[in-house]
């Protein structure tokens, strides 16, 4: 019964528009100065009969029930009757969305004759005639306009193009404006709305010309400046052509942000810090040039200025201030300010960065020993988020890191006693199973993992790397391996436990070579590790000690090349 509503929605109005003939007169007012005209002063005269009551009921009653045609007629009939304008709008709409464009265009010249300045009028009145395929009327009409406009045609052709960007026929578009803009050729604005129109109807070429020829007329125009980037090749051709435009415009701030923008799509990480840190002195509290630097620095480890920039950033307090929180307790941790750390990701409250926050804070309380305290916290903010495993298995990493393995273990098999088929805890307890050489745990929650997720290439691998680093099943684990390469070709990981197969199965210069493409992709400990190993067996101890020694440096806690080392070199 939708139409109900429509229905009691719409009957005010009605009343309204047919109350005023029996209204009895107002009193004259003695003041000399006559009252301003009301909106209703200017509706018609109109007595409430039961025929239009009546006719009013049929049509909307018809449109609610999907009967256009039948309601569209009813309606037109009652505009002509009653000429209000809001009737008449309602006549006009119901036949433009039944396609009766006849009927539609009457009901809107009717609604034009009662409303001459009325905008939505207007518009729906050129949609009409391109929708019904009279572009000459249509052009004749608009080009009154814009002769009538003359001083500021460029401005009203930018407007006019902006009317009809959702019009679906783009070719009907492109030929009306090549029209319109044929007395206007010497305005930089005709070349670029023929560019736009091109551009709809998918002729970049056409556009591409179109937009040379606005330029021509004004190169320092910034728009057409930024609409001709748009149509080159992302990449070079398109940051030469905005550099060399700048050369010669070198006050443009928007083109600058766009060539800033497309360095920083190239990953020109210094080169676009240069343009923000100059839009940056143009606009010294701008907080999206402020963040801008801020984070570019960071991407080219200028850790002091994007401190400061990223700070600023956060005192002008405009925008989202969480991801620079995040980064600014990034920046305290390394710097070893464990305290300014937490107080950072303390105010990250929302975003993509509040977990992430809330872990690394954790990692802070645990490298100052205090680890109950980190707990406590994951703990808090997982009864906040109970079905988010990405706290359980930050809370299992810390007791890892630990040296708790047990605990980890026993911790993470509680977790999946609640969630039992949550594969990033699967994965995890399959891993802390196998730091407690628990190797039959280690395969049930991997093939369940597999059955789960049949395309997760960390369950393959894991298993596969498992059996070979056990020296079992070597077959199997060449096919486990095998099928994670399968899934993710060049996964340096997967890489590594590849060449430590290769190794076991006696084919040390194989293995490698493989492990040292895994290394070129991700200097892992743990490939160091085996990089060194297998350099040993060849006899090129020296070489072996050299890798461990480098590896050393960058990871001096890592387990699994301690204690490879140890084995080595006692």
């Amino acid at each position: 019964m939708n139409y109900l509503f429509r229905l009691f929605a719409l009957l005010p109005a009605l009343a309204s528009a047919c109350a005023w003939a029996q209204a009895p007169a107002a009193p004259q007012e003695s003041a000399a100065q006559p009252a301003p005209a009301k909106a209703e002063d200017r509706l018609p005269k109109q007595e409430l009969t039961g025929q239009i009551l009546y006719q009013f009921m049929l049509a909307e009653i018809a449109a609610q029930r999907g009967d256009l045609a039948l309601s569209s007629s009813a309606y037109v009939d009652l505009a002509k009757s009653t000429r209000d304008p809001r009737i008449v709008r309602r006549a006009a709409e119901i036949a433009f969305h039944a396609r009766q464009y006849d009927a539609a265009l009457e009901a809107c010249r009717l609604w034009l004759s009662l409303e001459p300045e009325s905008a939505q009028a207007n518009q729906m009145l050129s949609s009409l005639l391109l929708a019904s395929g009279r572009v000459e009327e249509l052009a004749g009409s608009l080009a009154r306009d814009l002769a009538a406009d003359a001083p500021r045609v460029g401005d009203a052709l930018m407007r006019l193009i902006r009317a009809f960007a959702r019009y679906p026929d783009k070719l009907a578009i492109q030929r009306l404006f090549d029209q319109l803009t044929q007395p206007y050729l010497n305005l930089a604005e005709a070349y670029l709305v023929r560019a736009q129109t091109a551009v709809g109807a998918g002729d970049a070429e056409r556009a591409r010309r179109e937009i040379d020829q606005a330029l021509q007329l004004r190169p320092a125009w910034e728009l057409a400046a930024l609409f001709k980037a748009e149509l080159l090749p992302k990449g070079a051709a398109q940051l030469d052509f905005l550099k060399t435009w700048l050369a010669a415009n070198p006050e443009s701030q928007d083109v600058r942000l766009a060539y800033a923008r497309g360095l920083v799509s190239e990953k020109r990480y210094e080169a676009s810090r240069t343009e923000f840190r100059r839009l940056l002195e143009a606009s010294p509290n701008n907080p999206d040039m402020l963040y801008a630097v801020g984070i570019l620095s960071l991407q080219v480890n200028d850790v002091t200025e994007a401190e400061q920039q990223l700070k600023h950033f956060v005192e002008i307090g405009r925008g989202d201030l969480d991801p620079a929180r995040f980064y600014l307790g990034q920046i305290a941790d390394q710097a070893g300010r464990p305290d300014d750390a937490l107080r950072w990701f303390d105010q990250v409250a929302a975003g993509e960065h509040a977990l992430s926050a809330k872990v690394r804070a954790a990692q802070v309380l645990l490298r100052q020993g205090k680890l109950d305290e980190a707990r406590e916290r994951l703990a808090a903010a997982r009864a906040n988020a109970p079905d988010d495993s990405r706290l359980v298995v930050a809370e299992a990493q810390l007791l890892r890191d630990a040296g708790r393995h047990a605990d980890a273990y026993a911790f993470l098999a509680k977790m999946l006693e609640v969630q039992p088929d949550q594969p990033e805890i699967l994965y995890e307890t399959a891993l802390s199973a196998e730091k407690l050489g628990y190797v039959d745990v280690l395969e049930h929650h991997l093939r369940r993992l597999m059955v789960l997720e049949p395309d997760s290439a960390q369950a393959y691998n894991a298993l596969g790397y498992s059996l070979a680093d056990r020296n079992l099943r070597l077959d199997e684990a060449a096919k486990l391996i095998d099928k994670a390469l399968s899934l993710t070709p060049d996964d340096p990981f997967i890489l590594d436990s590849k060449g430590w197969l290769l190794f076991r199965q006696g084919k040390p210069t194989a293995a490698l070579e493989v492990l040292q493409k895994a290394f070129a992709q991700k200097p892992d400990a743990e490939i160091a590790a085996h990089i060194g190993e297998v350099l040993w067996a060849l006899g090129r101890t020296d070489e072996a000690l050299a890798v461990w020694r480098e590896a050393t440096k960058a990871h001096p806690t890592n387990e699994v090349l301690a204690a490879t080392i140890k084995r080595f070199v006692p």
